[in-house]
């Protein structure tokens, strides 16, 4: 299967997203996607097994338990896959990037410095304020 038909799919997607966190016991990936996707344990199960079985995945046991990994040997071949494709798209995100610099470098000169105040200061009257 290409890495693009596991990708494709929400529900190996959300996995692969819990996976990226940590290694997580197969009971806490069933628990975590069956409910947000209302899918049954062997429906995830079978969604692990293909995650296994395409290099996404591995699987190491701990007595009767099944802890599962992230393996993101193929999450580097598709960067490597769309690669040539950024050209479309990274020079609008860099000119993203340097708008929202400018809008904070704005708001940070027309904004009012804030007074740092603890609990021992009181509050400043209106005099102190002119």
């Amino acid at each position: 299967m290409h890495a693009f038909d596991i990708l494709g799919d929400p529900v190996r997607r959300r996995i692969i997203e819990l996976l990226r966190e940590g290694e997580l016991s197969a009971g806490d990936v069933v628990s975590a996607v069956g409910e947000e996707f209302g899918i049954s344990q062997p429906a995830v199960s079978q969604h692990l097994k293909l995650l296994r079985e395409a290099g996404f995945a591995t699987q190491r046991a701990e007595g009767t338990r099944r802890l599962y990994s992230l393996d993101p040997t193929p999450l580097k071949a598709v960067d490597q896959w769309m690669d040539p494709f950024k050209r479309f798209w990274a020079p609008r995100l860099d000119a993203l990037s340097t708008e929202i610099a400018r809008g904070k470098r704005q708001k940070r000169l027309t904004d009012p410095p804030t007074r740092s105040t603890d609990s021992t200061t009181p509050p400043a009257t209106p005099e102190e304020r002119s």
